[in-house]
């Protein structure tokens, strides 16, 4: 197909060409994919913005609760579940894992988080909040990165599905709309017809 004919038939789907049959659902039809284009481009910026925003005020809050955290050590009562990775580290994973700690010289008992595969007795460093209750490791500057792009992606992506179910919507009621048109032109025009049979 060569440009030409594209361009021909892109500015005819879209009206350019004054087609007289052509009703006005039609145009609206037409026009609906590149409206919807042209809202998510317009506005998708604004709405990452605010999403990015967002949860960089939850980072910063998160933060702020951690600045009060200190890390103790735990010995673990049980061996933590899975083999140990390879990798130096980087592969493992925690394990939630009974043990005993003491923070500000009070012993408590509970589950920490544990690299996979370590085994019983062994000490891990664990935070700890005020009351001495263990937390999930504070949240690293690239992982407060990888939370801002990933809020930032979802809500595109729900932007993204929210003006395309809108534009099934819409071109839905355009077809019945257009239905309804054509059943009346027809209870008008079909009752002459066979009155001519």
């Amino acid at each position: 197909m060569t440009p030409t004919t594209v361009w021909t038939r892109v500015t005819r789907r879209l009206g350019f060409d004054h087609n007289p049959l052509r009703r006005g659902s039609d145009l609206i039809e037409a026009w609906l994919l590149p409206a919807v284009i042209a809202v998510f481009l317009i506005l998708a910026p604004f709405i990452a913005g605010a999403a990015g925003q967002l949860v960089r005020a939850d980072n910063a809050a998160a933060r702020q609760v951690t600045r009060s955290w200190h890390q103790v050590p735990a010995v673990l009562l049980q061996a933590a579940p899975g083999p140990m990775m390879s990798g130096n580290g980087s592969n493992t994973w925690l394990v939630w894992t009974p043990a005993r700690w003491t923070a500000d010289g009070r012993s408590h008992a509970g589950s920490v988080p544990a690299p996979s595969g370590t085994r019983a007795g062994a000490s891990v460093p664990v935070w700890v909040d005020r009351a001495g209750d263990v937390q999930a490791p504070p949240v690293t500057p690239a992982g407060a990165r990888d939370r801002v792009m990933i809020g930032m992606l979802v809500v595109l992506i729900a932007f993204a599905l929210l003006l395309a179910g809108l534009a099934v919507l819409g071109r839905r009621w355009l077809d019945r709309r257009r239905l309804a048109g054509w059943e009346a032109a027809w209870l008008s025009v079909g009752p002459q017809w066979s009155r001519h049979g």
